[in-house]
């Protein structure tokens, strides 16, 4: 089976790749423009980017909407975290949290996927805390400043294990699961 992952990621196709070589699944790195809703909701954006891929003649594709929800910000940065990284990256939200002591958060992954005409829709979640300031040079994004077990952060980990505890690793799990039973 052959799927497209429609990103401008390079770094998530890689991730994808690694996930889906174990199951015989080739991915194909396909960068294509597509509508994405202003939701507050990560399934109703992936739900919408599916429509309109198929409404343009895709088949087997896959995409992934992901965001960072941090509960004493009332889930904030959520599906904005790309536009809030860009704006005012891991130092600014590092800032809006001064001295609170509720620091959970989660990072959330939505995969949807359009295969032999059928929809898949899973949501992973990885749940974890906000660090009080940056630490490691691996990863990317909030990976610096977000811990899943209260000790390393995301940047602080190999890449491999990252991806087997993180929420696109197992919205990947529960993504091809879903397939198995379309096979």
């Amino acid at each position: 089976m052959r799927l497209s992952v429609i990103t401008s990621n390079p770094g998530k196709v890689l991730e994808y790749q690694r996930a889906f070589d174990k199951f015989g699944i080739e991915t194909v790195h396909v960068k294509m423009p597509y509508d994405e809703i202003q939701s507050s909701d990560l399934e109703e954006v992936v739900r919408q980017g599916l429509a309109g891929l198929r409404a343009a003649g895709m088949s087997d594709f896959i995409i992934d909407d992901s965001g960072l929800f941090i509960n004493c910000l009332g889930g904030f940065p959520g599906v904005w975290s790309a536009y809030v990284q860009k704006t005012i990256g891991n130092q600014g939200v590092l800032k809006l949290m001064g001295g609170v002591k509720d620091r959970s958060a989660e990072f959330r992954c939505c995969i949807g996927g359009c295969i032999g005409g059928m929809d898949i829709i899973v949501t992973g979640i990885c749940a974890g805390v906000i660090l009080e300031k940056e630490r490691g040079a691996e990863g990317f994004g909030y990976d610096p400043i977000f811990s899943h077990d209260g000790g390393r952060s995301f940047a602080e980990i190999p890449v491999d294990e990252k991806n087997e505890i993180s929420h696109r690793g197992s919205a990947i799990k529960l993504f091809v699961k879903e397939l198995s039973h379309l096979l």
